[in-house]
């Protein structure tokens, strides 16, 4: 059910796309959009971990240069079940981490310099296995389209607006206040489609690490910790990526929790010690 649903919701941002096209160019900018929607999609299909890392500038790095981290993630990936992902680490004393790659055979996984210093190997054992539940259900290719598309629709109203106040005379000008409406309206009509899709994943992903290591106490403390860092340290970055991010890490906190792509911290702490209780406590190997 729930990828009938995410199905729907990228067929909804892809009409979104071509809407868009169609208000900059009429039929000709409608099947334009219905092009470049296609284009996109399939550009995300093969190239959405590339797209993704580059947002955030992630350099990927050997065993040799991280062999802890990579260590971590190899013993994970063999108990997931799946091929171990390449690991890339991102510049940043910002802490979060995200999963990319359109299957688990072509999957990336990155932490930022800020989550290696600051969290305990528990913890961030729990991060590591959120992402590989990521891989493991293919999630990072639906929130790799969903972010490459929605920022393009970013980018398409804003230039609807400025060729619409600027294109023509008078008489066949659009109306400035519509063009204005739509500017803001299009990015936030992509902004809670994407939400609505990331929110689906993150309390799965979450279940799938707890099971994973055995240890729901060990991501719900970290999940803790890196909502105050990012109260701290926002990590900085295209706002159509936040939706791969393990924790939202806008620093506009009002309007991170209006349109927030991640459920709230907090429930998702509640569960994963719910999750504990049913699991009959843990152990960390």
């Amino acid at each position: 059910m729930n990828q009938i649903k995410t199905v729907a919701l990228l067929a909804l941002l892809t009409g979104l796309l071509v809407f868009l096209g169609g208000a900059i160019g009429g039929k000709t900018g409608l099947l334009i959009g219905l092009i470049l929607g296609a284009v996109m999609n399939l550009g995300s299909w093969f190239f959405s971990d590339k797209i993704a890392l580059a947002a955030y500038n992630a350099q990927p790095v050997s065993p040799a240069e991280a062999p802890e981290l990579y260590r971590m993630v190899d013993r994970l990936a063999q108990k997931a079940g799946i091929p171990t992902p390449a690991v890339y680490i991102i510049p940043t004393l910002s802490a979060n981490a995200f999963a990319t790659g359109r299957d688990p055979q072509h999957a990336a996984v990155a932490v930022t310099q800020g989550i290696l210093q600051m969290m305990p190997a528990d913890e961030l054992e729990g991060v590591i296995a959120h992402e590989l539940s990521h891989i493991l259900h293919r999630d990072t290719l639906t929130q790799a389209v969903a972010a490459t598309i929605g920022g393009a629709i970013s980018y398409l109203a804003q230039m609807a607006y400025w060729f619409g106040a600027f294109a023509g005379d008078d008489r066949n000008r659009p109306n400035p206040i519509a063009l204005l409406l739509m500017t803001i309206l299009a990015p936030i009509a992509a902004t809670v489609i994407q939400m609505t899709i990331s929110r689906t994943r993150e309390f799965e992903a979450d279940a799938g690490a707890a099971r994973l290591t055995g240890n729901p106490r060990g991501l719900a403390n970290a999940l803790q910790r890196l909502e105050m860092g990012a109260r701290q340290l926002p990590m900085e970055g295209n706002p159509a990526f936040s939706p791969l991010l393990i924790i939202n890490s806008m620093s506009g906190q009002a309007f991170a929790n209006l349109f927030s792509t991640h459920p709230s911290t907090e429930a998702r702490i509640e569960r994963l010690m719910r999750l504990e209780q049913e699991m009959g406590g843990f152990s960390f190997r």
